[in-house]
């Protein structure tokens, strides 16, 4: 049973106020995902690497058929890669403009129900590379342990180029 199937309906019934988020790590930085924008959740896949693309363009990976791009998102945010002999990379398939696209992560947590007041805009001492993809970022976030959550807007994540 994959984490999206996980949730209960209830967690995340539709109010103007609540929004759910699939939350999943970077380099040791808690970050959240629109729920709604993602389609599956995978453990390490084999990817074929692009000629030419960006760096940020990890390859591309083979999805029930279609081909999704898998972007690394340690790259994309400037951040030093894995470690060699760290576990590989998990896969969060999100959707944007009809196309897959496989958002490389090192962790995949849990789906939380949050209250967009909790939400506050990034603060001004957030680096400048999460600034671009952040849409806001999180306190007070179930299970967290006091961790600050960084909400991904997935569409500036994938503004690659």
């Amino acid at each position: 049973m994959s984490v999206i199937e996980r949730v209960r309906p209830a967690a995340l019934a539709a109010t103007d106020a609540t929004e759910g988020f699939l939350t999943l790590t970077v380099s040791g930085q808690l970050c959240g995902v629109p729920v709604h924008s993602v389609r599956d959740v995978l453990g390490p896949q084999a990817i074929t690497r692009i000629p030419l693309a960006p760096p940020e363009v990890a390859g591309s990976l083979n999805l029930r058929g279609r081909i999704v791009t898998a972007v690394e998102l340690r790259r994309r945010l400037g951040l030093p890669d894995r470690e060699a002999g760290a576990a590989p990379a998990m896969s969060v398939v999100v959707e944007h403009q009809n196309e897959l696209y496989a958002l490389l992560v090192d962790v995949v947590g849990d789906v939380v129900a949050l209250s967009l007041n909790t939400v506050v805009a990034n603060p001004a001492t957030l680096d400048a590379a999460w600034r671009d993809v952040s849409r806001g970022v999180c306190r007070d976030v179930p299970g967290s342990e006091g961790s600050l959550l960084i909400l991904l807007d997935v569409e500036r994540v994938l503004a690659i180029g």
